[in-house]
């Protein structure tokens, strides 16, 4: 997957966050709540993503996709803490968990590479 395509599937797990967060219920203190934090950290990826795209450096490019990481790992509790709290079912947010999931791992992976290119420059 190149950076492009990259860019484009975090900017639309944005979108459904945004969108999952519109059909949260607004009745209830911790859905309130969890909705703020996992907007704010499920929208973040994508935008540090492309900060990362354009890093200043190799080192500047890894601590920006740590950042990437750090929100992607944050989401996926929050996304969890939603069906845990009961406050949406199980089965609306396997298919965004499991999307959230590849991400990381596609970012985990991109950060592995990255610090291995750094340590063959050395």
């Amino acid at each position: 997957m190149n950076s492009d395509e990259l860019k484009d599937r975090l900017k639309k797990f944005s979108l459904r966050i945004a969108k999952l967060v519109d059909a949260m219920p607004t009745n209830s203190l911790t859905s309130v709540t969890i909705a703020h934090q996992i907007i704010r950290s499920g929208t973040s990826p994508a935008a540090n993503y492309r900060a990362a795209c354009i890093a200043k450096s190799d080192k500047d490019f890894l601590n920006k996709l740590k950042m990437v990481e750090e929100e992607l790992d944050e989401t996926l509790h929050w996304l969890e803490m939603i069906v845990d709290c009961g406050i949406l079912p199980e089965k609306r947010m396997e298919d965004i968990q499991q999307e959230n999931k590849e991400l990381l791992s596609i970012i985990v992976k991109s950060i592995i590479t990255t610090r291995r290119n750094l340590e063959s420059k050395k």
